[in-house]
């Protein structure tokens, strides 16, 4: 059980204080070549358990999707947040990042009068009190369930390009820079929603 009570030290503390509705909140999609950068913001009842929840990372596939059904389920309410590989261009992965969280937050606001936020890593400029944790997804229980539900959103788009476009390999490497994702792009060619100011994709643009 010791998993569950490290999880739960920082809802706990709020909760203590009188306040119910924690927003946590993650991302999942900065390194890939192609696609949106999403987030999640999650907010769980106090009743809440779901045994071996954490960083979606370190989760298979299978319990990832299983945990996504039972944290939407059980959850108070959630938003997902992205920004697309357009805005990544234009504004850079950091402030993509930044606005895409501001988005599944505002998704949240529009369900619950959310009090507070718990942020995995990244400060946010918010009009409500915000706590930023490294490695939160695997230190607070709404910021591991944020981290499942940006996952598996994200994974599922990139499932859904690898049926369009199977030759490139979508559904293995999910739009990172892997060797086979590299060969891929350099044989097929870029389709829409490469992320251009990347490494290998700005250098593939550079000579065509």
């Amino acid at each position: 059980m010791k998993n569950i009570v490290d999880l739960y030290e920082f809802e706990k503390t709020l909760w203590e204080k009188g306040i119910t509705y924690i927003g946590g909140v993650d991302e999942v999609g900065r390194g890939p070549l192609i696609g949106p950068v999403v987030t999640a913001c999650c907010v769980l009842p106090k009743d809440f358990i779901c045994e071996g929840l954490t960083d979606s990372k370190k989760l298979s596939e299978k319990k990832r999707n299983l945990f996504f059904e039972y944290i939407k389920e059980h959850a108070i309410c959630y938003g997902i947040g992205m920004c697309t590989p357009e805005e990544i261009d234009e504004y850079n992965i950091y402030e993509a990042t930044k606005i895409a969280m501001k988005r599944a937050i505002q998704e949240v606001q529009k369900q619950v009068p959310l009090e507070h936020v718990l942020i995995d890593a990244m400060p946010l400029d918010l009009d409500i009190p915000s706590t930023s944790i490294i490695k939160g997804d695997a230190k607070s229980i709404s910021i591991a369930a944020a981290s499942v539900l940006a996952k598996v959103t994200r994974d599922r788009m990139m499932y859904e390009l690898d049926q369009t476009y199977p030759e490139y390999g979508f559904g293995k490497h999910k739009g990172y820079p892997t060797k086979a994702h590299i060969e891929a792009i350099h044989k097929y060619g870029l389709i829409d929603g490469y992320r251009k100011t990347y490494g290998p994709v700005k250098e593939i643009l550079e000579k065509s």
